[in-house]
């Protein structure tokens, strides 16, 4: 009996060990293909730009004439107005490695802004639809929470809003057209974002 069970006590530490090498030898595969494409991506020269999904951004499209008498209202609306004037493109899931193998290395720091004043359109038409909902300026801000959808946003807050709205609205078929954005989404918040659409297309049937 004992012999069954160091035999199997053997067995079991050889199939860890065989597991840990195997693991070992992939982290360490997936490390130097990481420095090999990054090596690669600091050498690519700079390249045209012209292929670029900019957003842009009309002010007549947003109500800038709307809670005139609230300061972070009036914050929202001087951040829409200076990103108009500002190149904004959604780069969310792309890392910089990749960035720059598509665009050269020298673009990297220009790629960056132009994704960080992304980061700040969609964070603050979420806050803004918000403040527009809490005062009862619905339709306002569902066109608002529509608009950044149709960028891509990642913003889970904008996608729970939105279907509360379809809900609230009694026009909740608009809840099955989300789907396909939220299912391209190159995000780690995409399974939450068609979690959040399952929710509610659960709680309007």
């Amino acid at each position: 009996m004992n012999f069954i069970i160091n035999a199997s006590v053997l067995i079991g530490s050889a199939a860890i060990a065989l597991y840990l090498l195997k693991n070992k030898k992939n982290d360490s595969a997936q490390r130097e293909d990481f420095w090999e494409r990054e090596v690669r991506a600091n050498s690519t020269r700079r390249k045209p730009l012209d292929d670029l999904d900019y957003i842009r951004l009309s002010l007549e499209d947003f109500p800038m004439t709307l809670l005139n008498d609230i300061p972070k209202a009036e914050d929202y609306k001087h951040i829409i107005q200076s990103l108009s004037e500002l190149p904004v493109v959604n780069f969310t899931g792309i890392s910089n490695t990749e960035l720059k193998l598509r665009y050269g290395a020298p673009n990297i720091d220009l790629l960056m802004s132009y994704d960080q004043n992304y980061t700040l359109l969609v964070r603050t038409l979420q806050q803004w639809a918000q403040m527009l909902y809490d005062a009862g300026y619905i339709d306002e801000a569902r066109r608002m929470l529509e608009f950044s959808v149709s960028t891509g946003t990642d913003v889970s807050a904008t996608y729970r809003l939105l279907c509360q709205i379809y809900n609230e609205q009694h026009t909740p078929e608009k809840i099955g057209e989300l789907y396909p954005v939220a299912e391209m989404l190159n995000s780690a918040m995409q399974k939450t974002i068609v979690r959040i659409l399952q929710e509610a297309d659960q709680s309007a049937g």
